[in-house]
């Protein structure tokens, strides 16, 4: 999503949790607000800050103005601060999945795989199995290679909302088990859903090597070639699967081609089947 877009969601969603308005800062939160959908941040931080500052969060209906900065925070890329006023926000409004996204997305920023995890659970614990929610968990479980419960989330969500980068996360979960024919099966119904996702394509092709199936990887890569010209990791896996059908001049062009590009894994190949061909 747009962060800009985001921005307006975390935004629409605090204003929908039942905070009375309190006149003595309405102004300067109208005009924060204004701020904000200008994407002028920094003077948004400013006015939020002063009303906190004046407020000193005495009542909790001036912490909607903490949350308003933590996504400010958030939007202008200070992960820290944003951080700081949602762990303040939290323990005194704990019902609020909002603020456990709005955390989530922001040690996401941070690449901390288990602080997300934990806001993510605790968002789902309060909401349900929000498909999306679903959808990122069972990532994280990916990152943290406990494949089974990603798996779980991932076949949660088909039964939600069946679509082609759902199935495909599921078969990188078999294919990341070595369960390459159940991960055959997801890449399959994944076509089914969109014949024109590229990324089937190529995890097809991978699979089908790996499975020794070197014509139908073929079939794969050269569509996946089709919808996406420049992807190099499919020529490479093009290169092989022809040099094991044993069209060797063929296969080398391709292997050369993504080498003199930068693509160092085809260098083995190009000295184990090549060597002759190409001179």
């Amino acid at each position: 999503m747009h962060k800009g877009l985001l921005t307006g969601f975390l935004m629409v969603a605090m204003l929908t949790l039942g905070f009375a308005q309190n006149p003595k800062w309405a102004a300067w939160e109208t005009e924060a607000d204004t701020l904000m959908g200008r994407e002028n941040f920094k003077k948004a931080i400013a006015l939020y800050s002063k009303i906190i500052k004046a407020s000193g969060l005495k009542q909790k209906e001036n912490y909607r103005t903490l949350y308003k900065r933590a996504v400010a925070y958030y939007s202008s890329g200070q992960w820290q601060p944003a951080i700081a006023d949602m762990n303040k926000f939290i323990p005194e409004f704990p019902q609020s999945y909002q603020a456990r996204i709005l955390r989530a997305l922001v040690y996401r920023e941070l690449d901390d795989v288990d602080m997300q995890l934990t806001d993510i659970e605790s968002a789902i614990e309060l909401i349900g199995s929000d498909p999306q929610l679903l959808r990122w968990r069972g990532s994280l479980f990916m990152e943290k290679e406990e494949y089974e419960l990603a798996k779980k989330d991932f076949k949660q969500v088909i039964q939600i909302q069946d679509d082609p980068e759902i199935e495909m996360n599921l078969a990188l979960v078999y294919y990341s088990t070595q369960n390459l024919d159940s991960a055959m099966l997801a890449i399959n119904q994944a076509i089914q859903l969109d014949g024109a996702y590229a990324p089937a394509y190529y995890y097809g092709g991978a699979v089908s090597l790996e499975l020794e199936q070197y014509e139908q990887a073929l079939k794969f890569l050269d569509v996946a070639l089709r919808l996406d010209s420049e992807n190099l990791q499919a020529l490479f896996y093009k290169g092989i699967a022809l040099v094991e059908l044993k069209r060797e001049e063929e296969g080398c062009r391709c292997l050369n081609k993504v080498f003199y590009q930068g693509f160092d894994d085809a260098a083995d190949y190009l000295k184990q089947y090549c060597y002759e061909v190409l001179k």
